[in-house]
């Protein structure tokens, strides 16, 4: 092996795994992915989400005024953002810092500029991925709309989109004649949209598969396993640590998604990371055509046509990851959709309908961990991407194949850094 070269474990074949192992084989490097799933299985959260890719997607879930909802969302178990009671005294170190990273407009515009350097050109970075990968038909050029039933709705949620535009998202603004005439299988009671140009994956499982088969192709071996934790000696990484044995390697990145906390033990940070939990309903045969992706701005839910059928996509339930699906929440997204749409039949067939629920990995600021660990550099944080994990994947790869090939990162890393968290090897 070149002395350049090195030999990387990536744990974890989610979107993120698999754009990371694609920009380390770039970089010359021997990559090993460790995934004890099936690659693109329903099992990931990468599986699930809506495939929105795009610029405008830095605004964060905790913003000035939102701690006077929380004791609506302990009560209301169905709405778009709920807290599961038993689960609420383990919650409360995460969601204390939760509501205190969007407690000012200065903290929210940070953490929308951090994210925005990780997004900015994410539409052009996946229509590279894709082509590599023989699969640019998963990606779509389309109009992404956020309809409000008026105007003053709009004009109601003026941070978010000052954040957006503060970040490079330009949009059209539609009137009710300029939507219906876009849209019009849409019910009328939406008066106004806002139309951002940008892509959707229309099958992110197939996209994920993808992506590891061309990592595959150039040199990439997959092992199946699920990794335990890591050997080190004398402050550097001697192997991954899995079920069924060692694997001796010079680096290793965690890429595991929600699951990566258990992963950071022992390596001299403590991070912050909880399941957000997701839920989608697709819905075949759907007996109506839309041109655009669609986000609810009064469900916070997203439609997106896929070759399966309308997916239907939203949800935030705080809750352990070992807690069982409460499938009535996917239910609700099934339903808010034949609602939005006339021509949509009130009820539909068992078999006409399908549900998922997937964790996001989310951290209390909405911003990724991406970086060295404390007590051995030779691992890399790649985790924490909440709802931009498919937008932000190809810059997170490439900021770990930099900072593995010891190159100066395309984008500052530091605030991505677990020790913005505080350091040390507190309890977790």
């Amino acid at each position: 092996m070149h002395q350049s070269e090195r030999h990387v474990v990536v744990i974890g074949a989610g979107i993120v795994g698999a754009a990371t192992a694609i920009e380390l084989l770039r970089e010359g490097h021997q990559v090993t992915i460790l995934e004890p799933g099936e690659i693109g299985g329903d099992h990931a959260a990468s599986y699930g989400n809506g495939g929105w890719i795009s610029r405008s997607l830095v605004v964060p879930t905790s913003v000035p005024g939102l701690w006077r909802h929380v004791p609506g969302y302990l009560m209301d178990p169905l709405g778009p953002l709920t807290i599961h009671w038993r689960y609420l005294p383990g919650l409360l170190p995460w969601l204390w810092r939760f509501l205190h990273s969007g407690s000012t407009i200065e903290r929210v515009g940070r953490t929308a500029a951090a994210i925005s350097g990780l997004i900015s050109d994410c539409a052009e970075r996946h229509r590279k991925l894709a082509q590599e990968a023989d699969v640019p038909d998963l990606l779509q050029d389309t109009s992404l709309l956020h309809v409000f039933r008026k105007r003053s709705d709009f004009d109601a949620n003026a941070l978010a989109w000052r954040l957006r535009q503060q970040n490079g998202t330009t949009w059209r603004e539609l009137d009710q004649g300029q939507l219906s005439s876009l849209e019009p299988d849409l019910d009328p009671r939406y008066t106004f949209a806002i139309a951002v140009d940008g892509s959707v994956c229309v099958d992110p499982g197939r996209y994920v598969a993808a992506l590891v088969d061309h990592a595959c192709r150039r040199g990439a071996t997959i092992r199946k396993g699920r990794a335990r934790g890591f050997r080190i000696k004398s402050g550097r990484l001697q192997a991954v640590q899995t079920a069924d044995g060692e694997l001796a390697c010079d680096r290793g990145v965690i890429a595991t998604g929600a699951w990566s906390k258990e992963l950071v033990r022992g390596l001299g940070d403590r991070v912050f990371l909880e399941s957000e939990r997701g839920y989608h309903a697709v819905i075949q045969d759907p007996e109506i055509k839309l041109k655009s992706r669609i986000l609810f701005t009064d469900g916070k839910l997203a439609i997106t046509t896929t070759p399966s059928g309308l997916r239907v996509t939203g949800q935030v339930e705080l809750a352990s990851l070992r807690a069982k699906p409460n499938w009535t929440r996917a239910h609700v997204l099934r339903d808010f959709a034949l609602n939005a749409f006339p021509g949509m039949p009130k009820t539909l067939p068992h078999t006409r309908q399908t549900f998922w629920m997937g964790h996001r990995p989310s951290t209390p600021d909405g911003i990724p961990v991406i970086g060295s660990a404390s007590k051995c550099a030779d691992v890399i944080y790649a985790f924490g991407h909440g709802h931009i994990g498919m937008t932000a994947a190809p810059v997170t790869g490439r900021i770990v194949a930099e900072i593995i090939s010891e190159k100066t990162p395309c984008i500052d890393p530091g605030p991505f850094s677990a020790r913005r968290f505080g350091g040390g090897a507190h309890p977790q």
